[in-house]
């Protein structure tokens, strides 16, 4: 189930309905690549009818979007119990949502010997210039991730501090490995990336 949010009444209407679990896109008719996602998003929602989903458009419903503090379009928000739990940048693929908001079971990248599940979450923060060329990286290559503003989750950021003994970012969890900074050697050996020879 696809519905567009027509004012922040009806926000407030959805939240009080859907206090547990919905999810949130964020569209504007002028972004070419919200008007993609908007086509994963149709085919997604088809797929997955039971699912809760809500969309604002920018353009028409003013200040819903400050209110989560959304600074680029499209982006797909999980509200969970009423708050954030995690948020989705850019265009992503309906089978990625299907993985990620519908239930399904991770994906898996075909390597050279062998299928491996990945979760890939990219830990960032606002104005993190290396934190954008990792995940234009990984969507490049047609990675899925989940994408984590620390300066917005204090325990994520305390839990990634923890766990590498750094509080850098962007760090990048591959199943529980850490690669801290956009280092493209790491990430392709454990994402079994083919790196081109002859990039520079």
């Amino acid at each position: 189930m696809m519905e567009w949010i027509e004012s922040r009444e009806h926000l407030d209407r959805v939240q009080a309905a859907h206090k547990d679990y919905f999810v949130l896109g964020f569209y504007a008719g002028f972004s070419s690549a919200a008007q993609r996602a908007l086509t994963e998003w149709k085919e997604f929602s088809d797929d997955h009818q039971k699912l809760p989903l809500y969309i604002v458009d920018v353009g028409k419903v003013k200040d819903i979007h400050k209110t989560f503090n959304v600074e680029s379009i499209p982006v797909v928000l999980v509200i969970r119990d009423g708050k954030e739990h995690s948020r989705f940048e850019g265009v992503e693929s309906a089978a990625f949502y299907a993985v990620h908001l519908g239930g399904a079971a991770p994906v898996h990248l075909a390597g050279p010997t062998k299928k491996k599940a990945v979760r890939v979450t990219v830990y960032t923060s606002p104005g993190c210039q290396p934190c954008n060329l990792v995940k234009t990286y990984l969507r490049s290559n047609g990675i899925p991730f989940t994408a984590i503003d620390i300066s917005r989750d204090e325990r994520a950021a305390r839990d990634i501090a923890r766990r590498s003994g750094q509080q850098a970012v962007p760090q990048i969890d591959i199943n529980g490995r850490i690669v801290v900074g956009f280092d493209k050697n790491k990430l392709a050996a454990l994402l079994g990336i083919r790196e081109n020879r002859s990039e520079s």
